[in-house]
């Protein structure tokens, strides 16, 4: 039995309203249980999740939405008491008026020297406070999503007038000054200034630029739309190039995005050539031309390259890109498959780190389900069930009505993964691990018990499951990068040190597994495997 209630008038930040719904998830009876804002984009995913359009219809975005599903009235009717109670005790414990200010001018005051502000609010009044921030003469890290376009052109265009920079909407991590910033990590300072419209794929780069011995002066985020959409025209990522070619820290410029307007890559481009510092770019998913001669400026086919590309621009050395024989692992594991195991199944926490697996896969096979297609015929038509070779982004909307992300409550992957444990087709699994600030504190920790229930359960069937995995994170990660890598070994799983990498190797796996016997050949002609 599924029942929803709205409380008008009573806004709660999300944070607060995660830590609600997953204590209220915990209370006997309850067998699922969402606590949100009345915006129009979670009314939309309750109205999917089977709630009555009756009980949503006078919501609004400042109205409190409680939505439970039970076996019976009674325990709909505990629930909504259960509810009441947790809202009642964490307002009682929260911080004290005192200790958090209650405007971004109290916030000025006491913070005097502060030339940043983090906003964190709804889309409507995100980006009324995002303009009271830049009015004050602050940039702004808009962390808040479901900001319309009108309203993100608008806040960046007075941004540029006044030389500041508005890094989003829906940007959740950043690097300035060494400081990091929402979800990002512990890398050491140096030469090299990155923006990225891309959250995990400025996670992995700089991550990676400080495995590779180097490190980051700027790590600046810009928000989905920047690129993409010709409306915005790129301002942030202009602005963010304009600073770093100013920056006497930074000497090497990388530049990362998912497919942007061919207009605006253009001005990029010109915009990186102007600065005449060495350069990389990516844009995920795009083939990279090649350079022009003479031209300070290289491509990058992947995420791992951009970060390699940047180190050997600043190092004057190539990092060593280690001794994997990826054809031999996946022999050695394709060799352990029952006939029938044929799919990939990817179950990432990061939407950009998926998207470069998904893209990758795509070129093999032709033909990846995804809740990030951009085909309308390989859309998952239900993204919590996975068709075929699948890549799903957990951090998507539709995933985290009224639940945290999945990089700081692991429980939506694993539960997708426990779902989905029996299906005797699958033939890898492909999962991100994700560290820093704002992450679970062991994510390693939370995902093994359901990977290796998922690899007993292939075995009592008479077949293997080969878990392939990526860490995105530094030594100085509060998770601790070698001990999240330990792990996951520990529990069998082959841990690659990229992304990239990690979704090479299970191309690779299928790829092999599609020749045995019982297999097809068609995924291994794509792939180049004889």
């Amino acid at each position: 039995m599924k029942k929803a209630i709205v409380r008008k008038d009573s806004y709660f930040d999300s944070v607060f309203l995660m830590q609600l719904s997953k204590g209220l998830k915990a209370q006997p009876g309850v067998i699922d249980a969402v606590v949100a804002m009345g915006t129009p984009m979670n009314l939309e995913l309750l109205r999917g999740m089977g709630y009555a359009e009756s009980e949503l219809a006078t919501a609004s975005p400042n109205d409190l939405v409680t939505a439970v599903e039970c076996p019976d009235a009674d325990s709909v009717e505990a629930a909504f008491v259960a509810a009441a109670e947790l809202l009642a005790r964490k307002k009682r414990s929260g911080p004290s008026a005192q200790t958090a200010p209650a405007s971004i001018g109290a916030a000025i005051e006491s913070l005097p020297g502060a030339n940043l502000a983090i906003i964190s609010l709804p889309g409507a009044w995100a980006a009324r406070e995002a303009r009271k921030a830049l009015n004050a003469g602050l940039h702004v890290m808009l962390f808040s999503d479901n900001v319309s376009l009108e309203d993100e052109i608008a806040l960046k265009t007075l941004g540029r007038e006044k030389g500041l920079l508005v890094m989003g909407p829906d940007c959740g991590t950043a690097i300035i000054d060494g400081k990091p910033l929402c979800f990002a990590n512990v890398v050491r300072q140096g030469p090299i200034g990155v923006v990225a419209a891309a959250g995990t794929g400025l996670q992995e780069v700089t991550c990676l630029i400080d495995r590779f011995g180097s490190g980051v002066s700027q790590g600046i985020g810009t928000g989905g739309r920047d690129l993409k959409n010709e409306k915005v025209g790129g301002i942030t990522m202009l602005m963010g190039i304009e600073a770093l070619a100013r920056d006497a820290a930074t000497s090497v410029i990388a530049i990362v995005s998912k497919p942007p307007a061919r207009s605006v890559a253009e001005r990029v481009v010109a915009a990186l050539e102007k600065t005449g510092k060495p350069s990389i770019v990516h844009f995920v998913g795009m083939e990279p031309p090649s350079p022009r001669p003479g031209s300070k400026l290289r491509y990058a086919g992947s995420l791992e390259e951009t970060a390699a590309l940047a180190v050997e621009f600043a190092t004057g050395k190539a990092p060593a890109p280690g001794d994997l024989n990826l054809d031999m692992l996946a022999e050695q594991e394709a060799k352990r498959l029952a006939p029938g195991q044929r799919f990939l199944r990817g179950y990432y926490t990061g939407g950009t780190v998926a998207d470069e697996a998904m893209i990758l896969l795509q070129k093999l096979t032709g033909a990846v389900h995804s809740n990030n297609q951009t085909d309308p015929a390989l859309l998952l038509p239900d993204p919590k069930v996975s068709i075929g070779h699948t890549i799903v982004d957990l951090g998507d909307d539709v995933f985290t009505v009224g639940r945290p992300h999945p990089m700081i409550d692991p429980s939506t992957r694993t539960e997708r993964i426990l779902a989905e444990k029996d299906d005797a087709s699958i033939a890898v699994v492909l999962v991100d691990v994700v560290l820093g600030y704002g992450s679970h504190d062991d994510p390693a920790g939370a995902l093994v018990p359901a990977l290796v229930e998922a690899r007993k359960a292939a075995e009592k069937r008479g077949g293997y499951l080969p878990v392939v995995a990526s860490v995105i994170g530094t030594p100085g990660d509060h998770q601790g990068m070698a001990a999240q890598v330990a792990k996951l070994e520990a529990a069998g799983c082959l841990v690659m040190p990229s992304n990239f990498r990690a979704a090479s190797l299970a191309a690779r796996i299928v790829a092999k597994a599609a020749v045995a016997p019982g297999g097809t050949d068609s995924f291994a002609a794509k792939a180049g495997h004889k």
